[in-house]
């Protein structure tokens, strides 16, 4: 059994655990941070395929104190590397330092990677690496004079589906996009609004996840090239999470934007996710916003002073939020926002909030339900 890694934005931990659980990954365990867990290498690929709210999944090849450069380096030579890197492998390294006595990143860089040619060429018998084969990017992480080396295995991130090869300004990443429906508890029998759809990211995510179609289904990983994990499991754990796709036929999503060019953006991506069937599309203003019914489930990522307005437009478009998301049995509101007044200027407190980051920006996804 290995033990994994994921490294994620504070707030999304405890729901990356929860869908680990559901993979029948072990040993799972969330810090500040990242979560970590166990498996064979059918859950290695597994998680990448499968997992909605995962940033990228990686190898915890070793972890041990780093206080001096001598400690870096032997610790990281003590590992054993020559289980995933082959003689032709290209092997870069990159990482960070945070609160710990080894603070130049380009040093820590350059010891990592002596550290691992040098012990690549005892097991290897070799003097020079060519680095012209599938890659493994090692990640060093350096928290509170504490080192954790890893090996990455999914390559460009998982928020990377690749219905989205072109995005609107400040785009909603996919990956928080799927993590607001799973807040909003959407259901597979739900009607599913974003009344400022953008590129289409909330919508399309939410029918990904009603129909259960698996976020990597259709992208490559990394990991995939390496010589030590068969191809088979790759082809078996796609299979696995074909299989497990179901038609939602209760599910319904309406999307509208005042943007005609970002909604034909969105058309656009939710053909190449194959989802177009579950989402109507139409031009509106957010201020003439009604449901279709008397229920419904509304999320959306609605444009704030940090993104694409300013402050006060940002503060008048709260306001209108709060009148037309009207209260009622069976309808529920998830609106992200960065304001600390945003309750404030809403008119109600919400039901629940729970901190998130939109990029960088630290954020509030708000609720509202009866």
């Amino acid at each position: 059994m290995f033990t994994y890694v994921v490294p994620c934005l504070l707030g999304m931990e405890g729901l990356i655990a929860e869908e680990l659980r559901g993979m029948e990954a072990r040993d799972v365990r969330a810090e500040n941070g990242r979560v970590l867990f166990g498996g064979d290498v059918s859950i290695l690929a597994r998680a990448n395929i499968c997992s909605r709210f995962a940033e990228r999944i990686q190898i915890l090849v070793g972890e041990f104190p780093a206080r001096s450069f001598d400690e870096l380096f032997e610790g990281t030579k003590a590992l054993p590397w020559e289980d995933w890197i082959g003689r032709r492998n290209a092997f870069p390294v990159k990482g960070y330092s945070i609160d710990s006595a080894l603070f130049s990143v380009r040093d820590c860089q350059a010891i990592v990677k002596k550290a691992v040619v040098e012990r690549l060429k005892g097991r290897h018998g070799m003097d020079w690496f060519e680095e012209t084969g599938p890659l493994h990017q090692i990640q060093f992480a350096l928290f509170k004079d504490r080192a954790s080396l890893l090996l990455d295995t999914s390559g460009t991130g998982l928020h990377k589906r690749g219905y989205r090869p072109a995005a609107r300004e400040a785009p909603l990443k996919e990956t928080l996009a799927a993590a607001l429906c799973r807040l909003a508890r959407l259901q597979p029998n739900h009607t599913l609004y974003d009344p400022m759809c953008g590129s289409g990211t909330i919508v399309i995510e939410g029918a990904l996840m009603a129909a259960n179609i698996a976020p990597g289904l259709h992208r490559p990983f990394a990991a995939e090239r390496w010589d030590g994990i068969d191809r088979r499991v790759w082809r078996e754990e796609r299979e696995r999470a074909a299989g497990l796709a179901r038609p939602a036929e209760g599910f319904q999503a309406v999307a509208s934007d005042i943007d005609g060019e970002a909604l034909a953006v969105a058309r656009e991506n939710a053909a190449r996710a194959g989802v177009t069937k579950y989402i109507q599309f139409g031009q509106a203003d957010v201020r003439n916003f009604r449901l279709q019914g008397e229920r419904g489930t509304v999320i959306t990522n609605p444009p704030y002073g940090e993104r694409l307005l300013d402050l006060a437009q940002a503060d008048e478009l709260t306001a209108v939020l709060g009148r037309v998301f009207q209260p009622g049995r069976g309808r529920s509101y998830t609106i992200l926002s960065s304001s600390e007044e945003f309750e404030r200027i809403f008119g109600r407190r919400a039901s629940k909030r729970r901190k998130l980051y939109n990029g960088m920006i630290k954020c509030q996804a708000y609720l509202y339900y009866d």
